[in-house]
């Protein structure tokens, strides 16, 4: 069976950062494309990031340099490291699994495994 559990939500100052965690059983990371989505309140889920099954990295144009997604193969674990908060980035932050991925968009409809997702709250 295969599960994605995310951690490493909680509060961070504006300014602050925090790092995402998103740790595997029945499938290996590696073969996938790990995909970092979130949703605030009100507002449509949209791509934060993704780590190809070849290494490649995507983000979402919000990020602007301050996130970034890496893969410990060792651990199963993709992160999501993400610096320079702001509040706009306030959500639940769902890791996904993709068989493959097209192009550098991030899109939903493509990634076959789901977290139950983190939140990340951001707030002085």
């Amino acid at each position: 069976q295969v599960q994605l559990v995310e951690s490493g939500g909680g509060l961070a100052q504006p300014g602050g950062s925090l790092r995402l965690s998103c740790a595997a059983s029945g499938l290996t990371l590696k073969h996938y494309a790990i995909g970092w989505f979130r949703q605030a309140p009100g507002k449509e889920r949209e791509g934060v990031s993704c780590f190809s099954s070849d290494g490649s990295t995507y983000y979402g144009d919000f990020v602007k340099g301050r996130f970034t997604t890496s893969r410990d193969n060792a651990k199963n674990t993709v992160y999501l490291q993400m610096n320079n908060l702001n509040v706009d980035d306030a959500g639940v932050y769902y890791c996904a699994a993709a068989v493959s991925v097209w192009g550098s968009n991030i899109k939903e409809y493509e990634y076959d495994y789901w977290g139950q997702g983190t939140q990340v709250t951001v707030s002085s």
